[in-house]
């Protein structure tokens, strides 16, 4: 954290980090040595978004309005973490108040993505994906009320659950919607999601839908992966939520890429097209006519909170400008039970009968689309292709997001499993064995391995060509590559000098032009694709000038 959080790539990922981590991580060394092992989690380190009530650290939404407040006690979910003996190394940013899927807030400014920081990580639960796509944890809770788990995870090369209403309790984490929230868990492996699900589900008093997954939990999700779950499955890929705008075919093309290689492996892929869906879509969410009414609930159960509404929080100015539309739309809503409230419901409704036809009429163990049809958004662009997440938070029903590939240039693509309810075990096993079979799973060039606990050195490369000398230095962590470039000819003019990308006795294309004169010297950020290539020895440097072309391959090196 301390060479990527807020130095580096500075993403931005921690809004708190617990300063007893290390003691409660030594009190259970010491429980491991006496021969008590609670269980996968025993010792293991996790982060919690900052919208879960943590007993010994401040709850603040990501709201500069929140700063300070402390709940009395953990939120179901973080208790239970505790209780499987996982470590909470800190709470992460979110979009504040969950309302959005970029990951700003007044409390901490805004999230990057480690794959590509000028990029937003996806939202609300942004910070969570980011910490764990940077491995600065294990895993980590995140919340969902559209698309809060599932878009961070698609932005950030993670699985990300939100399983089926009741799954799981929701006691403890500040709401944006009691109709379409679940909180649960993003991970780097679908084992690591199982053994987090396996700790956080169950029955709670506090959380009466709870009672809905008596009977329908199972044992263990975790012992449940089945390896040959793709053989016989049948999957249906919903072609009319893969969008139609051209600016959908480069994430789309991923997806599709990913679900030929599950019909490689055994499953019957069925083209399925649900009439009416997007129309059902429009309007089906329910976010902006309970969010003021259940924030104000959540708050009047705390009277040592420093805001007891949402108006409050307007006429205070507390909140990031980004958040203003939004929560002045919302804190209009004069009545829990206005008109805009019912016709959503009705939507609700209707997207749920069409989702219910459609699993039955095809006979398929899941339906499979983008998570978002577009990739991540550059920081400050709007985000387009978004409309996926309300299919299961209009449903209720089960969504598992999935490492899906990568676009050219290295953003991670994120396809959707969406099962019938308290089909999470199915999802999950099919995901597996994805996983196993494709291995999507990439770090991010951003994060490298620390070298005895420091970010790793400098990068060198040094080429002679003819009248060229050139010398490279790159910087691991930020990914700008530094060049100084000089060619010493009385012709030097008609010199010409660039890097390709392409192994080793290839031809490949022009990624930088780094000399058309005498002498150059800059330096200039490099795209994700070709940090790797970089990593591989995958660039050269070719000169061109009267006296022919010549290359010579680049091999960087610590300083």
């Amino acid at each position: 954290m301390a060479a990527y959080d807020q130095e580096g790539p500075r993403l931005n990922a921690m809004v708190t980090l617990n300063p007893r981590a290390l003691d409660a991580a030594k009190a259970l060394d010491d429980e491991r040595a006496s021969g008590r092992v609670r269980g996968p989690l025993h010792g293991i380190p996790v982060v919690v978004k900052d919208n879960y009530d943590t007993r010994d650290l401040p709850t603040t939404g990501g709201s500069i309005a929140l700063t300070g407040f402390s709940p009395e006690r953990d939120a179901f979910q973080v208790r239970k973490l505790r209780d499987a003996g996982a470590v909470i190394i800190g709470k992460t940013n979110l979009h504040e108040l969950a309302r959005g899927i970029t990951t700003i807030s007044s409390i901490s400014g805004q999230t990057r993505n480690p794959y590509d920081p000028s990029r937003n990580p996806g939202g609300s639960s942004g910070g969570t994906g980011a910490a764990v796509a940077a491995s600065f944890a294990a895993a980590g809770l995140g919340s969902d009320t559209c698309g809060s788990i599932r878009i961070p995870a698609a932005n950030n090369n993670l699985f990300g659950l939100r399983g089926t209403m009741g799954l799981s309790s929701r006691q403890g984490i500040i709401p944006l919607s009691h109709t379409q929230d679940v909180g649960g868990p993003l991970a780097r492996t679908s084992v690591d999601l199982a053994v987090v699900l396996d700790a956080t589900v169950g029955l709670d008093a506090d959380d009466p839908v709870t009672r809905d997954g008596e009977g329908h939990r199972a044992a263990s999700y975790r012992d449940a992966l089945t390896p040959e779950a793709l053989a016989g499955a049948r999957l249906g890929a919903v072609r009319n939520l893969f969008g139609s705008a051209p600016e959908d075919t480069e994430g789309g093309d991923v997806v599709r890429k990913a679900i030929d290689a599950m019909r490689d492996r055994g499953a019957t892929i069925v083209d399925v097209a649900i009439a009416g869906l997007e129309t059902a879509l429009q309007g089906s969410s329910v976010i902006n006519t309970e969010f003021k009414f259940d924030l104000l609930d959540y708050l009047a159960r705390y009277p040592q909170a420093p805001v007891h509404s949402l108006g409050e929080i307007l006429e205070r100015g507390d909140y990031h400008a980004a958040l203003e539309a939004g929560f002045k739309q919302s804190n209009a809503i004069d009545s829990r039970d206005s008109a805009a409230h019912r016709i959503a419901l009705h939507k609700r409704a209707a997207v749920r009968e069409l989702i219910t036809a459609a699993l039955e009429e095809q006979r398929v163990d899941a339906l499979v689309y983008p998570v978002l049809s577009r990739k991540a958004a550059l920081i400050g662009e709007p985000v387009r292709g978004m409309n996926n997440c309300q299919v299961s938070a209009s449903t209720g029903f089960p969504a598992l997001s999935v490492p899906a590939g990568f676009t050219a240039d290295g953003v991670p693509i994120g396809m959707e499993l969406l099962g019938p309810p308290w089909t999470e075990s199915r999802l999950l096993s099919i995901a597996y064995a994805f996983e196993r079979a494709v291995q999507p799973r990439r770090a991010p060039a951003t994060t490298p391995a620390l070298v005895n606990g420091k970010r790793p050195p400098p990068l060198r490369s040094a080429a002679a060509i003819e009248e060229v000398r050139a010398t490279f230095t790159f910087d691991p962590v930020t990914g700008r590559l530094s060049y100084d470039v000089s060619a010493t000819s009385a012709r030097a003019g008609a010199v010409s000098v660039a890097i390709h990308r392409a192994a080793k006795d290839h031809n490949g294309p022009v990624i930088l032009s780094v000399l058309n004169g005498s002498a150059s010297t800059g330096d200039v950020v490099l795209q994700p694709i070709d940090r790797e290539a970089l990593a591989r020895g995958d660039l050269y440097l070719g000169v061109r000038s009267m006296k022919g072309e010549s290359r010579a391959q680049l091999q960087f090196r610590p300083e």
